[in-house]
């Protein structure tokens, strides 16, 4: 790789690292490890960290909110994430231009999840709510979509302090309520969670079997005497492959990594095992696939859409004998050769990665070891 590359040194194992897609916040990178998380500023060959938040656990998932602004937009910038930890706990984490790092422990314990934190992201659509609620997916079936700025504090019964979404507001004689959660609760372990920018009111939840659910989290359970996965769910769609292989006992564990396309809200892709797949929920074809091929023999791992060329999308190798490998395929070819990236050589495999939101080239952001390469597709 040449001078167009930054390279971003963890000083531990990085297990996550998230871009900000927010158009005033695309030069923002979170990387999280074994006791904290990290906030850059990236352009490349340059990157500056801005931000550093001690939470004391493993980091297992992580989210922008829709309200992060980076420096280099606005001299009235801010910070502000969502962090799952090894522990189960959740944590906001948030830093501006006129305050320093804070963290905000929540969902701990009763009120929280009860096994790993897969994912989260925040709630999609265009209003202001969509900084208040953050949705959050576990080991243990659950889709949790938590309130951050509760109107009723329910640690004491009665009416929160004025909601502030902003940053300058002065010091409160309440301490700050504990986010409240509405749970769905769903049939296997859940994956990944996905908003999109044209909806404020569903989800769409991935879990470890082989199937994918465009959840309305806002519908009314009463209105429904079905279980509580089956009020919420609009439409659930089906990797025939990911699912015969988990009825006969011999899948792989965690995969079903799916994520929805920002352009186009009837777009969804996933990978399951060593297939990818893409649906077009325009023709529902019985929740089948419109188009399926293999990426990595061996098992892919993450399953990416490139925000700025979207008709790309990205797949790491789950296999650390082939190395830290990413494959890019072009949703019109999908049967194409794809093009391979080689990060590392082995032991190194890839644990996680992301598109980063800026314009012009597609730039990777990919965590292997300690480090985090970030560099545009085509640089080698």
């Amino acid at each position: 790789m040449d001078s167009g590359v930054v390279r971003i040194n963890h000083g531990s194992d990085v297990f996550v690292v998230r871009a900000c897609s927010n158009d005033d916040g695309a030069d923002l990178l979170a990387i999280a490890g074994e006791h904290s998380v990290e906030v850059f500023r990236v352009s490349p060959p340059i990157s500056e960290r801005v931000a550093s938040f001690h939470v004391g656990r493993r980091i297992t998932a992580l989210a922008w909110s829709p309200r992060s602004v980076s420096p280099s937009s606005c001299d009235d910038w801010v910070i502000e994430i969502t962090a799952a930890a090894s522990d189960f706990s959740l944590h906001l984490l948030t830093k501006s231009s006129t305050s320093s790092e804070n963290t905000f422990a929540f969902g701990g314990g009763l009120s929280g999840h009860h096994g790993k934190v897969n994912d989260m992201c925040f709630c999609g659509g265009r209003d202001q709510d969509n900084a208040r609620y953050v949705a959050t997916v576990a080991d243990d079936k659950m889709l949790m979509v938590w309130d951050l700025h509760p109107a009723l504090d329910i640690s004491s019964g009665i009416p929160s302090p004025e909601r502030s979404l902003g940053t300058n507001a002065s010091p409160s004689p309440h301490p700050r309520p504990q986010p409240t959660s509405y749970v769905i609760s769903f049939p296997h372990p859940l994956v990944t969670v996905n908003c999109h920018q044209s909806s404020s009111k569903e989800f769409l939840v991935s879990d470890s079997r082989g199937s994918i659910f465009l959840t309305d989290w806002r519908s009314d359970p009463e209105q429904s005497e079905q279980g509580s996965w089956r009020h919420s769910s609009v439409i659930e769609l089906v990797e025939p492959h990911g699912l015969s292989k988990s009825l006969m006992g011999i899948s792989s564990q965690w995969t079903g990594f799916a994520a929805w396309r920002q352009d186009n809200i009837d777009i969804v892709g996933a990978t399951y095992g060593s297939r990818f797949s893409i649906w077009d929920l325009s023709k529902s074809q019985g929740g089948k696939p419109l188009q399926t091929g293999i990426s990595f023999p061996e098992g892919g791992h993450q399953f990416r859409w490139c925000p700025t060329s979207p008709d790309y999308f990205a797949v790491a190798s789950q296999c650390a004998t082939k190395g830290a490998v990413i494959h890019i395929h072009d949703m019109n070819y999908v049967h194409a050769q794809p093009h391979v990236i080689n990060i590392a050589p082995r032991p190194h495999r890839v644990r996680d990665f992301d598109f980063m939101a800026r314009r012009g080239n597609p730039v990777l952001a990919v965590a292997y070891g300690v480090e985090v390469v970030v560099f545009p597709i085509g640089v080698e």
